[in-house]
């Protein structure tokens, strides 16, 4: 396949709102596309890369400018080999070494298509072409069910691994993809509500649990064998070895189990959420550091015991076989109610032992790995959204020398893009402008006067006093009053919450009472 027939693909996907326009037009080329270059084909068009990082940075891909060229030539799996060539690249001279191999890529390149793998390295390719939209397409592509495709990339954790599968095999190849121990899922995540009746309005009966300010772990064990993975499917086993002393204590044989890692004060109040995450990415000294701040495990959900998985069955039958499993001092408190005010009791009393809220839980839900659905819903008593840091200035007067007013945006579902949403200078310690000062340059993709605009990578925790109207802003709505609580360096941009769900948020400030 010609990487101009993918970049033609990609531009009519960012030209189009319609989630149904956008399908078409990928499965269309995945249709076209030889099974070998479809995982690459599929990162490409999802913005990514099958090597991960290759170690080119901003600097590099600005400073290469050759002449295009006139004929488009290049294909997808060229590219993909360059991309392989330049990760394997190591030692002395590698920086010019990669500069030169990069340099004649794009040599062999036509001008949009320069632009777009200019885009596609520096992470800023915004062309909708999220993994639900792909997975339809996959399942468009491969005349194959999108319930097929979305729990096969439920069990890979990976879209072009299944692509690869459908579009070579079919339902065969899909067939092969099942919960495997060890190989870590992406986790379920939750939308928001306004309040315990507000969730029960939309759930119905459901489960109440507390929301701990901790790290989430997914915790794979088989006999002796256990190895915890984070929120970002990054293993972290040797930094959490009481996590891992908690899961083999218990009766059963294969697991994965779904929770909270969380640092207690001496009175069981939580630690700061920057407090626990001390404790993670440590691969020295984790005795020392363990001694003076420990972990607690709280685990909220089962998704796999001994040859069972348990991910498509209610929440209901997953919290009876963790109920049957673990003691109630490593479970998540819980409360199972269809009444309002027992739920609001339930999240005040949670609120009082400093943790930072609940999450409302239908009861007949399966567990839907990597989706922000409606299943799950998250309540806190002060706003707070995870967005990502689109740009920041340069500070002024004790600040000076430090990037400080962050620019902030929520995920646009629609575009892959970020709308913003407001600016920030407040609740930064010295250690947090200094840190943000040296992250920030590093994902510098330009400046103007004093701004500095980054790669959109970095989440940040934002808590404000409520939403209003703005015709500054593209999206029409504003932070007010907002603060930074804290970087979520256990999330990615992908995490962030979106603008519709800041949306639905300001609708319900709107209603009276």
């Amino acid at each position: 396949m010609l990487l101009r027939d993918l970049v033609e693909t990609s531009r009519r996907v960012t030209a189009t709102a319609s989630r149904l326009a956008k399908t078409a037009h990928l499965a269309e080329l995945l249709r076209r596309a030889d099974p070998a270059e479809a995982r690459a084909a599929v990162a490409f068009l999802s913005g990514d890369l099958l090597q991960g990082r290759i170690g080119i940075g901003h600097a590099t891909v600005h400073a290469a400018r050759p002449e295009a060229a006139e004929t488009p030539a290049l294909t997808v799996a060229e590219v993909d080999a360059v991309f392989d060539r330049l990760r394997a690249i190591r030692g002395a001279g590698s920086k010019a070494a990669r500069a030169e191999l990069l340099d004649a890529l794009l040599h062999r390149a036509t001008a949009d298509e320069q632009d777009f793998l200019r885009r596609l390295l520096l992470g800023e390719l915004r062309q909708g072409a999220l993994e639900g939209v792909m997975v339809d397409a996959v399942a468009e592509a491969a005349r194959v069910p999108a319930s097929d495709v979305r729990r096969a990339v439920m069990a890979a954790g990976d879209v072009t691994e299944v692509a690869h599968a459908a579009l070579a095999e079919g339902s065969a190849g899909l067939a092969r993809f099942r919960l495997e121990l060890f190989r870590p899922l992406q986790p379920m995540l939750a939308q928001t509500a306004e309040d315990p009746q507000d969730a029960l309005a939309r759930l119905g009966r459901a489960a109440f649990e507390q929301k701990l300010d901790g790290a989430r772990v997914q915790v794979h064990r088989s006999g002796d064998r256990v190895r915890v993975f984070s929120r970002r499917l990054n293993e972290v086993t040797e930094s959490v070895p009481e996590v891992v002393e908690a899961a083999l204590a218990l009766p059963a044989h294969d697991l994965v189990l779904d929770g909270e890692a969380i640092a207690l004060r001496a009175d069981g109040s939580p630690e700061p959420f920057q407090v626990t995450m001390r404790r993670f990415g440590r691969r020295t000294d984790v005795a020392a550091l363990r001694r003076t701040l420990p972990l607690s495990t709280f685990f909220f959900d089962c998704l796999h015991r001994d040859g069972a998985d348990l991910i498509d069955h209610p929440a209901e039958e997953r919290a009876a076989a963790l109920e049957a499993l673990l003691p109630e001092t490593m479970r998540v408190p819980r409360l199972v109610t269809a009444d309002a005010a027992e739920a609001e009791r339930f999240l005040e009393a949670t609120l009082r032992r400093g943790h930072e809220g609940v999450i409302a839980k239908a009861l007949e839900a399966p567990y839907e790995t990597g989706r922000r659905g409606g299943a799950w819903l998250k309540i806190k008593r002060a706003h707070t959204l995870d967005l990502v840091v689109l740009a920041a200035e340069w500070g002024s007067g004790r600040r000076s020398g430090w990037l400080s007013n962050l620019h902030l945006g929520a995920r646009d579902p629609a575009t892959g893009g970020f709308v913003m949403l407001g600016k920030t200078f407040k609740g930064m310690t010295d250690a947090m402008l200094r840190w943000q000062t040296e992250r920030f340059l590093e994902l510098e993709t330009g400046r103007e006067g004093h701004v500095v605009f980054v790669a959109p990578e970095v989440v940040v925790e934002v808590a404000f006093d409520g939403l209003q109207e703005s015709p500054v802003y593209p999206g029409g709505l504003a932070l007010r009053f907002a603060r930074v609580k804290g970087y979520r360096p256990d999330k990615r941009a992908p995490d962030a919450d979106t603008i519709l769900t800041v949306r639905a948020l300001f609708a319900g400030q709107r209603e009276p009472g």
